[in-house]
This record gives structure tokens, sequence and C-alpha cells, in this order.
């Protein structure tokens, strides 16, 4: 096959416009094309009066066409890749053990499948509940205010991408096309199929909730098998190698080939992994607030008279600013149509993330408004990230009232340097609720005067980004790992053989679509050393 890119057309163009183009660009008549595939589709909104969709397209034509067109140069004209995925290898007839995988998020789920599909029949331990149970747990807090640290938005089946807008794109190399088993992957566990070619696919909360459990029941239907409840307390490691973990309750379980997938958020696993001497090593990561605007507003800044087409939907941004005292501010995970919920883990400390539906249709739009942080604002070690974490966390919790609502403020009070008393245009979606107050105490000053001035500036690409109605909510800490536990090309910890760091908590990926990219390398690479290859 070939693949032509960049055949831009009118976002209302005929069906049968795309075809014509391909014959034009090859200069063929239509008895030649015997078939067409859309590998991508986006979207060119640069000017808002002539939006423009720009396809790439995968052509099958006939054997003389093809051949003919291989003896000529044509822009934007090349083979189609083969993105088939392709099992290194495969499990031994007799296996002597399992591999254990800690963590039931983006990450460890793929590495599962590709384990299970390949035979090796893989273990994995998820502290939090199965999916369905920890959404009970999770609207408890945002319904009740009552947090389960072991069950909530962080922890438990699907990990935190299950609570987002489910985004399945990321800027990460994928040169041997590992993404592409991941969305189909999902296609089949019952994802729309437009998340195949559309340049930003998303599937949003509630239909990841019913792909998980359908992802999960194929791992077990291949020899898998998924503990809820059981959260790893300790590694069992010999001179220097894993040989297995103990669990909370002290069950010792032993493997060989341990995989770390346990997320951003699994603190307590760190303090542990740390005091056993493996090695990690502080990062840089954002700290700031979630904003929120109307929706309408973002659509008619982007798309100008075409807000609302069908075809593109709500629409999303992607900002930053150079701040005049080095940092850099910029936008973070943002939901079109979506609401702010509550993401905390621990016991008297509020954070915030972001979620959306498939259908993106709530009224607000919201996304980080962050500020880039590195250890040098928090020296101390590899694990110094986490406990400035926890004291701006805590200070929200105090500043929200101290039963998990959140800290809000209305962008025009926030600009003013005065507290909010009342809530403008912009109601806040954050559940349990808001306590409107003065932010300025709820980050460090450097990071407060970086937003004010970014504000204005980011008003310049979005008109009314800086509206005063606009709201802000404290605080969102988890927008990465704040440390990287170290590993070497083998995919293995650099000081203990056998242990896998994988994933977003290692901080080897950032989101659904790179963690679960990560998962499948690393479990071919456990594949790999299984059957010393």
């Amino acid at each position: 096959m070939l693949r032509l890119t960049e055949i831009k057309l009118p976002l209302n163009h005929a069906d049968a416009d795309l075809r014509t183009a391909i014959l034009a660009r090859l200069g063929i008549v239509d008895a030649e094309l015997i078939a067409v595939s859309v590998y991508k589709r986006s979207y060119d909104a640069r000017k808002r009066s002539a939006i423009a969709l720009i396809y790439t397209v995968d052509v099958t034509l006939t054997a003389a066409t093809e051949a003919m067109l291989s003896q000529r140069t044509i822009n934007h004209v090349g083979r189609s890749p083969d993105m088939t995925y392709r099992f290194v290898t495969g499990a031994p007839t007799a296996l002597k053990s399992r591999p254990l995988i800690i963590g039931f998020g983006p990450c460890g789920l793929f590495a599962a499948l590709i384990l299970a599909q390949m035979g090796f029949r893989p273990l994995v331990l998820e502290r939090g509940k199965a999916v369905r149970e920890r959404t009970k747990d999770t609207w408890g807090l945002w319904r009740r205010n009552v947090l389960n640290p072991e069950s909530n938005v962080q922890f438990g089946e699907g990990g935190a991408g299950t609570f987002s807008d489910g985004k399945l794109y990321s800027q990460i190399k994928d040169p041997h096309h590992y993404g592409r088993k991941v969305l189909h992957e999902f296609v089949a566990a019952g994802a729309p199929e437009e998340i195949l070619y559309v340049a930003k696919p998303h599937i949003g909360t509630f239909r990841l909730v019913s792909m998980i459990e359908k992802m999960r029941g194929d791992i077990e239907a291949l020899g898998g098998e998924i503990r809820f409840g059981m959260r790893v307390d300790e590694l069992l490691i010999e001179d220097r190698a894993v040989r297995g973990v103990r669990l909370a309750d002290g069950e010792e379980l032993h493997s060989d080939h341990v995989v770390l997938a346990i997320g951003h958020s699994a603190r307590d696993t760190f303090y542990a992994l740390h005091a056993q001497g493996v090695s990690m090593e502080a990062k840089a990561f954002s700290i700031g607030f979630r904003i929120e605007h109307p929706q309408s507003l973002i659509d008619r800044a982007r798309f100008g008279d075409f807000a609302g087409h069908p075809i593109l939907g709500a629409a999303d941004y992607k900002l930053v600013h150079h701040a005049g005292n080095g940092r850099s501010v910029y936008s973070f995970c943002m939901c079109p149509g979506g609401t702010v919920v509550a993401a905390t883990s621990e016991v008297g400390q509020v954070v915030t993330n972001g979620m959306s539906q498939y259908s993106r249709n709530e009224r607000n739009a919201n996304a980080g408004f962050v500020v880039g942080v590195s250890p040098a604002d928090y020296p101390g070690g590899a694990l110094a990230g986490i406990e400035f974490q926890r004291h701006w966390e805590r200070r929200a919790f105090e500043l929200g009232g101290g039963d998990y609502s959140a800290p809000a403020q209305r962008v025009g009070d926030f600009l003013g340097g005065r507290a909010s008393t009342d809530i403008g245009a912009v109601l806040p979606s954050y559940k349990p609720g808001v306590r409107l107050c003065d932010l300025a105490t709820a980050l460090p000053d450097y990071a407060i005067q970086a937003m004010r001035e970014a504000l204005p500036a980011l008003d310049r690409q979005i008109k009314g980004y800086a509206m005063a109605d606009a709201l802000l909510t404290a605080v969102e800490t988890r927008t990465s790992s704040p440390l990287r536990i170290t590993r070497g090309a083998d995919y293995q910890s650099i000081n203990t053989h056998g242990l896998y760091p994988a994933g977003e908590g290692a901080s080897y990926a950032g989101g659904i679509y790179s963690a679960a990219i990560d998962g499948i390398e690393v479990a071919q690479a456990v594949a790999l050393s299984m059957t010393g290859r």
C-alpha cells in the first residue's frame, strides 16, 4: 500500500471529494484505486473562517499502477509502514514461575494483557478495588465527602486514567507502532472505531469502565489472574535481585520478574522501595490550579462561526507562557466539556484533576493551569517532591474548610489580589463543592507571580481566557510523578535485577496512551528475560 499525507479538504466537503483528491494527487483514474483507509484525520483551525480537514490515508492500487508509481517521486506519497503487532516470543510449555505485576492502571493492564497473550499467565496485584466498586467509593468522596484511601481516583482497577478525559494520544516517539496495538485492543474492548483515525482520540470515563472489565476478562481467559485489595508493602530482595513481594497482610508471593506499575500517587510504596535501596531520583513536575471557562467561549475562540460543528466537537487548547521570573506556565490535561474532580488519595489533603465523558457536553471547559517546578525548589533527595506536594495539598484542604471542599477564586479577583465572595457566570463543577477565598497562599509566591503574569498574556491567544468570571480551583499537584525509578536499556532497575519500573509512576510515561505503550515494551522485556533471549 501507499500512504498519502497532507490531503487538505474543506470542513464541509462531500464524501467523494477525498477519493477525488487521492486520484488527483497520484495522477490515476478511478479504476486503478481499489481501496482507501483513513489513517488519520485532523483539522487546521489557524484560519477560523476557512477551517480545513487534513487527511493521511493508506491506499490499495492495482498491481500495475503501484509498480508504475514506484518509479516516480510524488510529494507526500510513500510506502505505508507495516504496523502489524508481532509477539517477541511465547511462553515455554513448562513455565517455572509467573511474572508479577504491581498495579492495574493502563501500564499494568497492557503489561498483563501482552504477557497473557504470549502465554505467561501473569499475576496482577492491585491495591484498590475492581472498577465498579471503586467507582462507588469515588462517588463517596464526591457526594458525601468520605475518602477511602485505598479506593479512589488514584487507586483501583484502571488507574487514575479511568477518571479522566480518556485521551489516547501523546508526543512520544513510537517507531514500532505499539500505539496501534493499544488502539486496536481498546476498539476490541468496546471503544468507538473513530479512535483509530481521529487526530486526538478520547474515550471518556463511562466507556472506560466497561472496556476495562472486558480486558480484564480477556486476561483471565488466557490464564492471567487479577487480585484486588492486595497492597504490596515490601519487595523480597536477595543479592540485589528481586525474588518476590510481601503483601500488607504478610503473605509472600515469589517471582524473579516483578513489573512495578504503581502510578504516580503510591507514595507509601515509593517510601518502602527507597528504604530498600531501589534506585530513584527526584525529578521536575508542575503544580497549579484547574481553570474553568464556558466551553462555548473556547469553541468560539478556536472555531469562530464553525463552533459546534459535529466533526470538530468541543474545542481544546494548549497554551504556554514563559514568565519574567523564569517560570514556565502552561495548560495541562485540558478537558473540553468536562468537570473538575476531587482526586486526592490521602486523608486531610485536597487534589484536583479534570474529567470528561465521551460526549464532552458539559457546560465548562477545564484544564490544569500549572507552573513548572524542579528539585531545586524542594531539595532533600528522591522523596522531597512528595513532601512538597503534600504541603500544598494540606494547604488546599485548610483553605477549603477541612471537609474536602476545594478552595476557589474568580480570575478577576485573583488578578486583583482580593478574595472572592461570590460566583460569577462560570459555575464550579468540582464536587463535593468549593469554598471561595484568596488563593494567593495556595502555592509558592513564585508560582502565584508567574500565573498572574500569564493570564493576560494567554488572553491574547484565546480571547476571554482571563475573563473575570473564569474560575480557579486549587490545587493541581499530581501532574506527573515527582521522582524517577531509574532503569536501564533492558527495562530493569539499574540496581535491583528482575524489577521492571514502568509507566507514569516510574516516570516513563505521561497519560493513558504512553503508559499503555510502556506496558507493552516492559512486557516484552519480561518475556524475553523469562525465555533466556
